[in-house]
C-alpha cells in the first residue's frame, strides 16, 4: 500500500467502493440541561442501532475536487488504484487543518488505511504550522468517534441544528499539535 498526494479525480472512485456509509449498534445521546447561568450538556453512549447512508452529488464532488486542488489531501493506493482518501484543507484564518472527508473502500476498511491517512493529515498540518486539525461527524457515527479519539481527537463542540434529521447532532472534534 502507498499512500501519496491525491489530485483531482476525474470520476468518483467511491461509486464502486461499496457502502458509503456506516451501521452502528450505539450512538451518542446529547442532552442539555439549563438553570439560572448554567447550560451544560451531556454526552452519553445509547445503544441504538443505526445505519447512515449517502451519495456524492456531483456538485459535492466537484466540492471535493476544489478542496482536493489545494494540494493537502492524501489518496491510499492498493496496487495501483486509488482504495481510500482523505480530502484536507488549510485554512489560514485560524491557521488550522480541517479535514473535509474521509472514505475507505469497503473491502479495505478495517486494515490500517484510514491510521495512515490521518499521520499524513497530521504531518501536512505540521509542515504547514498549523495550530490544530478539525473535523466534523455526527453523534451517530459511533464507528468514527471512537476511531477518531484512538488517533487523539477530542470532542470540542457540537451543533444540534446542523442537520435536517432531529437525531444527529454534528460533533466537531480537534487534534493540537502543538
Amino acid at each position: 500500500m502507498e499512500i501519496r498526494k491525491l489530485h483531482k479525480l476525474t470520476t468518483d472512485p467511491g461509486l464502486k467502493w461499496g457502502h458509503n456509509g456506516y451501521t452502528t449498534d450505539k450512538i451518542y445521546s446529547i442532552s442539555s440541561i439549563e438553570s439560572a447561568e448554567i447550560f451544560e450538556f451531556i454526552l452519553k453512549e445509547k445503544t441504538y442501532p443505526y445505519t447512515k447512508t449517502w451519495e456524492t452529488t456531483p456538485d459535492e464532488f466537484d466540492d471535493l475536487n476544489a478542496v482536493i486542488e489545494q494540494g493537502n489531501s492524501f489518496g491510499a493506493y492498493v496496487n495501483g488504484e486509488l482504495t481510500g482518501w482523505i480530502i484536507c484543507e488549510h485554512r489560514t484564518w485560524n491557521n488550522s487543518f480541517y479535514i473535509e472527508n474521509i472514505l475507505i473502500d469497503e473491502k479495505h476498511r478495517r486494515e490500517g488505511i484510514g491510521i495512515l491517512l490521518i499521520k499524513s493529515a497530521v504531518k501536512e498540518a505540521r509542515q504547514l504550522n498549523c495550530r490544530v486539525i478539525e473535523l466534523e461527524t455526527q453523534n451517530t457515527n459511533y464507528p468514527a468517534i471512537q476511531f477518531y479519539r484512538r488517533m487523539g481527537f477530542n470532542l470540542t463542540g457540537f451543533n444540534t441544528r446542523l442537520y435536517e434529521n432531529p437525531e444527529e447532532t454534528a460533533l466537531f472534534m480537534t487534534l493540537d499539535l502543538d
